[in-house]
């Protein structure tokens, strides 16, 4: 899968999961947040999610904590 992390109107990090088959910048197009902070690939497994890449359209690379901030929003959604 494919990810973007976006800052809300608020400051807050907000990750994007997408698939594949799905350009970055098709995505950013269509997403109203003014900022993007990182782009690349995310992927799950038994250690957890993984980020990694770039994407070369919107100049972005993963970035160190966006693994944990998409983490973070599954077990939010779990609470």
């Amino acid at each position: 899968m494919k990810y973007i992390m976006f800052e809300d109107f608020s400051g807050t990090a907000i990750p994007v999961i997408f698939p594949n088959r799905i350009d970055h910048a098709e995505m950013r197009e269509q997403m109203p947040y003014t900022k993007a902070l990182s782009a690349g690939y995310v992927t799950h497994g038994p250690e957890g999610f993984r980020c990694h890449g770039k994407s070369k359209a919107l100049e972005l690379q993963a970035g160190d904590g966006d693994a944990a901030i998409i983490g973070g929003k599954f077990e939010d959604a779990e609470s």
